[in-house]
């Protein structure tokens, strides 16, 4: 019997084809924190110029962000998050707690975000059905893509 060749139908593979090429999720970042334009998105991000542009692109037609002119002469855009684009925002914030937990000594944050209740925010992902927090021994697969199941392909 020949090995099925076609990888996993995942959304997270999905994703990442659209926002998990390097810089991607970083000039997300940028312009959720009000950095919009290229400038300011080249020197924070750190990525050369052409691939930087290319990731705009990229963004942009994945309708993650918009473009928006505010120069006419010279010609001269911003960047702005669509609903698409704030949907990924909790993402962001998760992963930013990860490193901050895994990557750094502790208290060696280089970002802190406050959310509206004055408080630094701690982001924990919960059940929206009962609003306990999500632990991994409490979740249960169940693929739905047909011919598959949580071990892998079946036989054909």
């Amino acid at each position: 019997m020949a090995a099925r060749k076609d990888p996993r139908p995942c959304s997270i593979a999905d994703t990442l084809a659209v926002v998990g090429e390097k810089y991607s999720l970083l000039v997300l970042r940028e312009v959720c924190l009000g950095n919009r334009r290229f400038d300011q998105l080249v020197r924070n991000v750190g990525a050369p110029r052409d691939i930087l542009a290319a990731r705009l692109r990229r963004l942009v037609d994945a309708g993650i962000l918009t473009k928006r002119p505010y120069s006419e002469r010279p010609q001269r855009f911003e960047y702005l998050p669509t609903q698409a684009g704030l949907d990924l925002e909790p993402v962001l914030m998760t992963l930013m707690a990860w490193g901050d937990r895994h990557l750094r000594d502790s208290g060696d944050r280089p970002m802190v975000i406050e959310h509206n209740c004055g408080h630094d925010l701690l982001p924990q992902v919960t059940c929206a059905a009962c609003g306990t927090p999500v632990r991994h021994e409490d979740l249960t697969a169940h693929p739905h893509a047909e011919g598959w199941t949580v071990a892998g392909p079946t036989a054909a």
